[in-house]
């Protein structure tokens, strides 16, 4: 079938695999093109295989989830992401908002949920369990509150974004530049156009600055 959206599935536990490979395979509009049992064989899997989705359970041996998304970016695998997921606390959730994740499933709610939010990921979109409403409500309301004590946010370009969020990563300058791509002296040119916009005196306070709000820029 032309225009499928190609899978790979991740989960240390068979038994959780095959009931949810049982029901996404009731939608022709989507194929399962490798599954995997621990984070590092679902890198390797998704390099080989180039899915338009992974379905990734966050606990797994090896390499968890979120060091799988990590790995992903670092390689710059282009491919969206829905975590699996027995967490519903807000430091876990936050992490894979962090992290730019657009599907974020309970699996007490997958049944009724993982098919829908493939396709929604698929389609750039973002998908929640409803569950966790509340809690992207609570993430919407701090960013707007940033944003209005701190109107200079708009004005940063998205080099300066993607540099303020890589700061709240705690990474130097050199580690950035080789991100992106540019030279470490473009970086600190950044970080002092970012420190003249947001009114931050120096390094020490855009790091502060970042990594307090880490969740809002």
């Amino acid at each position: 079938m032309e225009n499928q959206i190609k899978i790979v599935m991740a989960d240390d536990h068979p038994i959780v695999r095959q009931g949810l490979k049982q029901i996404i395979e009731t939608d022709r509009a989507i194929s399962i093109v490798a599954e995997a049992g621990d984070g590092a064989d679902a890198v390797e899997q998704i390099e080989k295989h180039q899915p338009n989705v992974a379905v990734l359970d966050i606990d797994m041996p090896q390499m968890d989830g979120f060091d799988v998304v990590r790995e992903l970016q670092r390689k710059n695998i282009k491919i969206e992401v829905v975590f699996l997921t027995m967490h519903s606390e807000s430091e876990i959730f936050e992490e894979a908002m962090d992290l730019g994740v657009k599907g974020y499933v309970l699996k007490d709610s997958a049944v009724t949920d993982i098919v829908a939010s493939i396709k929604s990921v698929a389609s750039g979109r973002h998908f929640l369990s409803p569950a966790l409403s509340a809690l992207l409500l609570n993430r919407r309301s701090r960013i707007v509150e940033l944003e209005e004590t701190q109107p200079g946010l708009n004005s940063l370009t998205p080099t300066e974004r993607r540099i303020l969020k890589h700061i709240a990563e705690d990474k130097t300058s050199k580690q950035i530049a080789a991100e992106l791509f540019i030279s470490p002296r473009t970086v600190e040119t950044h970080r002092t156009n970012i420190c003249r916009k947001l009114y931050l005196s120096g390094s020490l306070a855009l790091v502060k600055f970042a990594v307090t709000h880490k969740s809002e820029i």
